[in-house]
């Protein structure tokens, strides 16, 4: 008897030992790290499974309790507060790191076409010797552009071909001996290129961009590069924060052909002595609009190579454009001017001839006339100036009229006088009407008019006069008129 007991005290001394150590299943050796080792290659384990009102009744769960939700079709634990769902990590399945030119797809011609839909992620630098890249619609992205590097050491262009895509986060090197950065062309203009926050460095030039529905470069910033982006048309055009530094040479962007759109704001372009900042000397036409904000051009060289010749004395841009930004000339619709002069000698001036008195009497005064100070207007003939900008506008129209009558007492009214866009024949603007009474023997009479007119594209304004009563005509000695 007393052996009995002996046996079933080591049994129980034995068992207790075991539960206290670690516990194999599916194997006598379970791995030293862990508790609980359950080894099987043909079954699972199986976490209690319960409906969402069974889990939310269990009392007081442990934190970390995990149960498998049934209603949810998810497991579940607890963090000590209240039931978290576990949910599915479905993952990138599209999605290539590149530490070494064997990741990315094998050239053809010394040409690496990116395989479409990819994502590329570059992890560290990467040399491509004289392989340059077709994007093919794909995003190429690095982690940070001081540590994550293409190298491009070709003869001709790091990226080229017709598609866009995604570069961003990126340091893109060249040799500035003889490599360009771009020699993009998307003659259907449809495809989208975005460029943002890389460091582009040492290349004998930018290159070339040309074409593409949508062109977007943010935030890159330019070192030791021989010359610099050229756009060769393209729906839209938007340049944010670009930064040229005093490293590089040559022009710094230039823009040739057609555009929708081109909007360049922010950033800084330092501009040496024989460099350009904006290069638009080829005449690029500008379809919708363009604008250049908030972007500080600096340095002894050529800030701007305008429109050739200029289409307006003394500025540099078209009238799409709208250019507002520190170290240039303002360029806007806001600050377009026009104006008027004639001027003859007293006793030998313009003669204008009214038949009969009142409206019927109306006409443009005569004479040849001169506009020395046009912005976003040209002249178009005598006493005629037109508005060319792209927004309607109120201009102050403020005017001054010498003149003889050649009968006395004879009273004249003078007028501002607007036409529409495609009129023959202006009206005139009855608010800014202004009497004036002819003195005797001729003497020289002045007048002056000031007046409120909105004008419009294509609008054009004149001076204008009535004989109001009396008889006789006008010789206009001078006339001045300013819009602004």
């Amino acid at each position: 008897m007393k052996k009995i007991s002996f046996s079933i005290l080591l049994i129980v001394i034995f068992s207790t030992n075991s539960l206290l150590a670690q516990l194999g299943v599916g194997t006598i050796t379970p791995d030293s790290t862990s508790m609980l080792d359950v080894t099987s290659t043909s079954k699972g384990l199986l976490a209690p499974r319960m409906t969402s009102i069974q889990k939310n009744a269990i009392a007081s769960p442990a934190n970390g309790l995990l149960v498998y939700d049934t209603d949810l079709g998810r497991f579940n634990y607890f963090n000590g507060t209240s039931w978290i769902t576990i949910e599915a990590n479905s993952g990138r399945d599209n999605y290539v790191i590149v530490k070494s030119l064997a990741d990315l797809p094998l050239p053809v011609a010394n040409v690496i076409t990116l395989t479409s839909g990819i994502l590329y992620e570059i992890n560290g630098s990467i040399n491509l010797g004289n392989n340059s890249i077709d994007l093919n619609g794909c995003s190429l992205i690095g982690g940070d552009p001081n540590n994550d590097h293409l190298i491009y050491t070709g003869s001709d262009a790091l990226f080229s071909g017709s598609n866009g895509g995604l570069v961003q986060f990126l340091s893109l090197q060249g040799n500035t001996g003889a490599t360009k950065l771009f020699n993009l062309n998307d003659t259907s203009l449809t495809k989208n290129l975005i460029i943002r926050d890389c460091f582009i460095s040492n290349f004998s030039s930018v290159g070339t961009i040309a074409g593409f529905g949508f062109t977007f470069l943010r935030t890159l910033s330019y070192f030791n590069n021989s010359n610099g982006l050229i756009f060769s048309g393209a729906t839209q055009v938007y340049l944010y924060d670009m930064i040229w530094n005093g490293t590089n040479n040559g022009t710094g962007v230039a823009f040739t052909g057609n555009f929708n759109i081109i909007s360049m704001t922010g950033g800084n372009l330092m501009i040496d002595a024989g460099e350009i900042g904006v290069d638009v000397s080829s005449n690029p036409t500008i379809n919708s609009s363009a604008s250049i904000r908030g972007v500080v051009l600096t340095g002894s060289g050529t800030k701007i190579s305008g429109y050739s010749p200029d289409i307006y004395t003394g500025y540099n841009f078209s009238n799409e454009w709208d250019v507002n930004t520190p170290g240039l000339q303002v360029e806007t619709d806001n600050n377009a001017t026009g104006d008027i002069n004639l001027n003859s000698p007293v006793g030998s001036g313009f003669t204008t001839t009214f038949t009969g008195t009142g409206s019927s009497s109306r006409k443009k005064l005569t004479g040849t006339s001169t506009s020395n100070n046009l912005f976003r207007f040209t002249s178009s003939g005598d006493n005629r100036i037109v508005y060319d900008g792209i927004r309607s506008k109120n201009f102050i129209i403020s005017t001054s009229i010498s003149f003889q009558g050649d009968s006395n007492n004879a009273i004249f009214i003078f007028y501002i006088a607007k036409g529409n866009n495609g009129d023959t024949s202006a009206t005139v603007v009855e608010e800014t009407r202004v009497y004036r009474e002819v003195g005797s023997s001729n003497d020289v009479g002045a007048v002056s008019i000031v007046g409120s007119v909105e004008l419009s594209q294509g609008d054009f304004i004149e001076v204008w006069a009535e004989r109001f009563s009396g008889t006789g005509n006008l010789l206009t000695v001078s006339l001045n008129l300013v819009a602004y």
